[in-house]
């Protein structure tokens, strides 16, 4: 574990396991989390010989909490410097929602030299918001309720989202693990309300459509079809039609977070994924 200090000044924290002549997975988390959310993946590639790196975003976890720089060209950027920094060649670059469109605008802007394959997991590429051009997509008042609310309280909100739609653990039968819901809440509070405030406004209004047009590498797309917060309908299946070589995997009843609940599931297909 280290800090790279990026072109701006900013000091972004990152994890780098394993071999250093291994694979290379690349994790980028989702909002407002850390890279501790990968904790079931990476853990399991590490078991499986591979180097896994994840770091937490500008403004999020141990990573300065700056005022500025909280939009996808900057989180684009601040993935550079991690790859430079570390020497990486060759990576599989695998992002959960808001990291998903990090991971499309990285490859976008930064191009493919150091890339061998993206996974996109429950992420919010192409585009979120309901325009005339996107009119599947969820209406902005969506997404200027999460602002109210997090200068409203943000502690309180951050218990209700995992409580409720970013696990399912709001659908009959379920059974909602606190012990889920406070690891949700504790990294979100480790976070800038300033870098979360403005990451709304990064993930829900930044249209990848060109992003992922420019992608030609292999892409494997996963998204559960009950997923609450980023709907398979506006993301997934959309995306996948967008990049050059995809792959879609559609996982029935699964949430936005399934790759803490359903990480049994998940991390095989994603095994499969990177070794074919």
């Amino acid at each position: 574990m280290g800090y790279v200090t990026t072109n701006d000044g900013v000091e972004i924290f990152y994890k780098d396991w394993g071999p250093r002549d291994a694979e290379v997975l690349y994790f980028h988390h989702g909002w407002p989390l850390s890279s501790d959310d990968w904790d079931a993946q990476m853990i399991y590639f590490l078991e499986k010989g591979y180097r896994v790196v994840a770091h937490d975003r500008r403004g999020h976890g141990r990573s300065s909490q700056v005022w500025d720089g909280h939009d996808m060209d900057h989180y684009a950027d601040d993935v550079a410097a991690v790859v430079q920094h570390l020497g990486i060649s060759k990576a599989i670059h695998i992002g959960h929602s808001t990291g998903g469109g990090e991971v499309a605008r990285y490859i976008a802007k930064h191009g493919e030299t150091h890339v061998s394959k993206a996974i996109l997991v429950s992420s919010v590429p192409p585009f979120m918001i309901k325009t005339e051009q996107n009119p599947n997509g969820l209406p902005k008042a969506v997404f200027d309720d999460f602002l109210t609310q997090i200068l409203k309280n943000r502690s309180e909100f951050y218990r209700a989202v995992p409580e409720g739609p970013f696990y399912g653990f709001n659908r009959p039968n379920a059974q909602p693990s606190e012990a889920v819901i406070q690891n949700w809440w504790r990294q979100g509070m480790m976070g800038s309300i300033k870098a979360h405030y403005d990451g709304v406004v990064a993930f829900s209004q930044t249209d990848f459509t060109e992003d992922l047009k420019k992608i030609s590498v292999p892409v494997l797309v996963l998204h559960g079809d009950d997923d609450q917060v980023v709907p398979f309908e506006i993301s997934g299946k959309l995306s996948v039609e967008l990049v050059q070589n995809g792959t879609l995997k559609v996982y029935p009843g699964y949430s936005h977070g399934m790759l803490t609940l359903n990480h049994d599931v998940i991390n095989p297909d994603l095994l499969a994924f990177i070794q074919s």
